[in-house]
């Protein structure tokens, strides 16, 4: 009985030296990107052993591709809860996920800097998940929410642009707007302005629509 006690103690120690190293590395990547990232630094932040570090996730890339694959999970579990039907509501949702989750933005902008990356990680998952996000804004064209003669997956792409651009470029959000977006005012602001504009979108001769079917996966931003 002690000995199990022992090893069920030994798991969760490494368990939670696990999670310390991944928070500790979503940070140092986020910050610096994985060829500015230092393990040293990584292994500091997480009060663990260099080595121990090592032995748990190997070298700098691998550890990198864990922090994306899991970050990308995190962000395709939240489609799964999403249940918005009207775009105007899927533009806002996906504005706010992105203020509280400035850590993909920022890896985001990091992995199309690398110049050197062959692939992308979790690139099928992706895309699967952007073919679902296509479809609801078919959903929305269907429904008369949008412009039957605009392409879906370029209003998935524009979609992206009004959720991320503001966070992705902070200095030019202070320039144009003269407030932080990270100000809740001008999340706020930017939030019924995205709202209003989609909204805007909706056909004219178009009185009364008809909601889409709520998908499982919602649209998902980059």
């Amino acid at each position: 009985m002690a000995r199990k006690r022992l090893a069920n103690a030994l798991r969760r120690d490494s368990a939670r030296s696990r999670e310390r190293i991944l928070a500790a590395a979503l940070r140092e990547f986020s910050e610096r990107g994985l060829a500015g990232a230092r393990v040293d630094r990584i292994a500091r932040r997480a009060r663990i052993n260099k080595r121990m570090l090592y032995s748990y996730f190997g070298a700098k890339n691998d550890l990198y591709r864990e922090v994306m694959r899991r970050r990308f999970a995190l962000r395709a579990a939240q489609m799964d809860r999403a249940a918005y039907t009207t775009p105007e509501d899927c533009v806002a949702f996906w504005f706010r996920f992105g203020c509280r989750d400035r850590f993909w933005v920022r890896l985001m902008e990091w992995e199309a800097l690398d110049a050197k990356a062959s692939r992308l990680i979790a690139r099928a998952q992706r895309k699967r998940s952007y073919d679902r996000a296509v479809g609801q804004f078919a959903d929305f064209q269907r429904a008369s929410q949008l412009p039957s003669d605009l392409n879906p997956r370029l209003l998935l792409l524009s979609n992206m642009a009004l959720t991320t651009f503001p966070l992705a470029f902070p200095q030019l959000t202070r320039l144009i707007t003269k407030m932080n977006p990270g100000d809740p005012r001008f999340q706020a602001r930017w939030t019924a302005f995205v709202r209003s504009f989609v909204r805007r979108l909706r056909p004219r001769d178009e009185r009364i629509v008809k909601a889409p079917r709520a998908r499982a996966a919602g649209g998902m931003r980059a």
